[in-house]
C-alpha cells in the first residue's frame, strides 16, 4: 500500500454572517410594459367598480329585509339598524372609492411615462453574506433593472 501524504489545509476562514436585504426593482418603460401596467391598473378599476355594485345591492337587500320583518311604522330600534348599515355602506364606499382614485391616477401616471424611463415597480427580499472589512451599507444598497421581465442589470455589492 502506498504511503499517501497527508497535506494540511487551514480551513478557518474568516467569520461570515448571512443577512437579509431588501433589494429594489426597477423597470424600463417598453411599450409592452406600458399596456401591461394600463391593463391591469384597469383590471383592478373594473373589479372595484363591480364592489361597488355589489356593496350598494347588499345594502339595499339587507334595508329592505329589515324593514320587511319589522311593524310599520319601523320603531326606533328598526330605524337604528338601518342608518348603521348605511354607515357602514357608506364607509365601506369611501374606501373603494379611495381605492379606485389611487388607481385612476396610477394609471394617468403610467400613461404620461416616457419611453426607456426608469421608475420604481417595488422590492424583493433577497440574501447574502457578509465579511469582515466589508461595508454594509454598499451590500445593502442593491437593485435590479428590467426590461419587459428580464434582468438587464443588477446594480450594486452583490
Amino acid at each position: 500500500m502506498p504511503n499517501s501524504q497527508l497535506t494540511n489545509y487551514n480551513f478557518m476562514s474568516t467569520p461570515q454572517l448571512l443577512l437579509r436585504r431588501s433589494i429594489n426593482v426597477k423597470v424600463i418603460v417598453t411599450p409592452r410594459w406600458k399596456e401591461e401596467a394600463q391593463q391591469q391598473l384597469q383590471a383592478q378599476i373594473n373589479q372595484i367598480d363591480s364592489q361597488l355594485q355589489q356593496l350598494e345591492m347588499q345594502g339595499q337587500r339587507m334595508i329592505s329585509e329589515i324593514q320587511r320583518q319589522s311593524l310599520q311604522p319601523p320603531g326606533p330600534q328598526v330605524t337604528q339598524q338601518i342608518e348603521n348599515i348605511q354607515i357602514q355602506v357608506n364607509q365601506k364606499k369611501s374606501e373603494l372609492l379611495e381605492q379606485k382614485n389611487q388607481s385612476l391616477q396610477q394609471l394617468q401616471q403610467v400613461q404620461v411615462l416616457d419611453l426607456e424611463q426608469e421608475v420604481n415597480q417595488g422590492q424583493i427580499d433577497g440574501t447574502f453574506t457578509i465579511e469582515l472589512g466589508e461595508n454594509l451599507i454598499q451590500k445593502m444598497q442593491v437593485e435590479i433593472l428590467l426590461r419587459d421581465g428580464v434582468v438587464e442589470e443588477i446594480r450594486g455589492d452583490i
